[in-house]
């Protein structure tokens, strides 16, 4: 982007700086412990039916055209862009370059010019950190020109309405305008990751990670609201990143230097280490509730929006893993939120059902997080992270399985919804209980204890874990009435079949068999 004479600008600042400007600029509050405070409203989450790619020759026979990627026409962006500069012409704005890619064989040097202070902020919490001497000599690969305060045209720029997240693939640029919710700004930069790095041999995974003392790490994939974010930061363990990863033919390596937590009904007991980001200088609180009059933070508080989150660098989490690198993982654990009540609180999945269970990507979401959604709503998002895919998910898919086989990788089925019953009736697993699960399996002493065969999906469930209630790893036990159960099951396996159909022409017969059985 070219830059005027008289604008001002402000290159790389530091997290101080970046307050001082917040705060002259009056684009949030400083809460007294530290974090600074700001209100995305009216957007409060990703606006995913405002996502485009731009058709260009280079890219187009690889796309993943459809709901997910809305093609964009190279003169309507053309035209965006040109736009999108010109509103930012005049305004002071703040430069941050950053990394994306703690391996620097894998590294995607990538620029943001924002007009905020505060989502400079964000970004700079979010990913990699050069150095001085990296600063002096930085290149980056790609723009985003991001503009919240501008509005598209759909009539001119082809948009659906006025919110746009555009990726240009051969212009190496992303325009984000239309929304101030800072989700977007990391989430682009996920999108063309998962297209650049598949063509170099590297699988990016929408997962957490973490590694044990004795190097064993572990994977855990999931969509939001599934614990992703929390059942990785175990004190026990350390965390090499929260949500965005990449396996290549070295190990695991994160994609970020932050993470980005939900932060509704936090508890200082419950989650400690997230909890203490919530009181310290430099994280970014984003429609969290603020009292007016005392700047106190109510972290039990939906008045905003339930999507509360806190941004902040990895190492406000003190058990983290400095170089965001690690090997090959032993354990890949799929975490789902089953609001129905049918899925076992912990079961080992064979190779075919990982890659049916990676493909299906199921979670539900419940009553009152949506409007209109007034009983439990089965979500399936392929690869647990579909809105992010710019390649047709069978490419993640079997680069996955190859690497479960080659590294022998042990996967496992983690259900942290609801038993006893479905969302309204039954009650949710208890985070106590699912941490002492994965804590088992991590440490392999769930690999020679006696399984059953459940019989919805066929999974192996361990029939004792210790600390945890044998009736709880039964889920038909948990419910008074087992004929309910049933009819729930018959439900929710019918509701994985007619999904799965989309994939029947992609996979193995022993992947499309490796579904419900009942």
């Amino acid at each position: 982007m070219t830059i005027s004479l008289e604008q001002r600008v402000y290159r790389n600042l530091t997290p101080s700086q970046l307050y001082e400007h917040a705060l002259r600029r009056r684009e949030g509050v400083v809460t007294p412990s530290g974090p600074f405070a700001a209100v995305t409203s009216p957007h409060t989450g990703r606006s995913p039916n405002d996502k485009f790619i731009v058709r260009e020759p280079e890219s187009s026979d690889q796309i993943w055209w459809g709901k997910v990627n809305q093609p964009l026409d190279p003169k309507q962006f053309e035209r965006l862009k040109a736009d999108v500069q010109a509103h930012l012409q005049g305004q002071e704005f703040f430069i941050r370059d950053v990394y994306a890619g703690a391996d620097p064989d894998y590294r995607l040097p990538i620029r943001f010019i924002t007009p905020n202070a505060w989502h400079a902020l964000f970004v700079y919490n979010m990913f990699l950190r050069p150095s001085d001497g990296d600063l002096s000599r930085f290149k980056p690969g790609f723009e985003v020109l991001h503009a919240p305060e501008f509005h598209a045209d759909p009539a001119v720029h082809g948009t659906k309405s006025g919110t746009f997240i555009i990726v240009s693939l051969a212009h190496r640029t992303i325009l984000i305008g239309g929304t101030r919710y800072a989700g977007e700004l990391k989430k682009s930069i996920f999108t063309i990751l998962n297209y650049l790095l598949p063509q170099q041999g590297v699988l990016s995974m929408h997962c957490s990670a973490n590694v044990g003392r004795d190097g064993d790490t572990a994977l855990f994939f999931g969509l939001s609201g599934t614990g992703k974010t929390t059942l990785s930061a175990d004190p026990e363990r350390q965390l090499i990143g929260d949500d965005e990863h990449g396996w290549s033919d070295e190990g695991i390596f994160n994609f970020e230097g932050g993470c980005y937590a939900k932060v509704i009904k936090l508890s200082r007991d419950g989650e400690p280490e997230i909890y203490a980001t919530t009181e310290m200088f430099g994280t970014v609180l984003e429609n969290v509730d603020i009292d007016p009059r005392s700047g106190a933070i109510d972290l039990n508080s939906a008045r905003i929006t339930e999507n509360t989150r806190a941004s902040y660098p990895i190492h406000y989490i003190p058990n983290h893993v400095p170089e965001g690198m690690a090997g090959h993982p032993r354990h890949v654990v799929f975490l789902t939120c089953d609001a129905f009540g049918v899925m076992p609180p912990i079961a080992k999945l064979t190779p075919e059902q990982a890659m049916y269970h990676f493909l299906s990507g199921y979670t539900a979401k419940v009553a009152g997080t949506e409007r209109g959604v007034t009983e439990p709503k089965e979500t399936f998002s392929a690869c647990f992270g579909a809105p992010f895919l710019p390649l047709p998910p069978a490419v993640y898919a079997r680069m996955l399985g190859e690497r479960i086989e080659r590294h022998r990788v042990q996967c496992w089925l983690v259900n942290t919804g609801w038993t006893c019953g479905p969302y309204g009736i039954g009650r949710r697993m208890d985070l106590k209980s699912t941490r002492a699960m994965i804590r088992a399996a991590l440490a392999g002493q769930l690999d020679k204890v006696p399984t059953r065969r459940e019989p919805v999906f066929g999974l192996e469930v361990p029939q004792h874990v210790a600390g945890v209630s044998d009736e709880l790893l039964d889920p038909r036990k948990t419910w008074k009435d087992p004929a309910a159960y049933d009819a729930q099951a018959r439900k929710l396996t019918a509701l994985f079949r007619k999904n799965f159909e989309q994939f029947a022409d992609s996979v193995s017969q022993k992947v499309r068999g490796a579904g419900p059985i009942s």
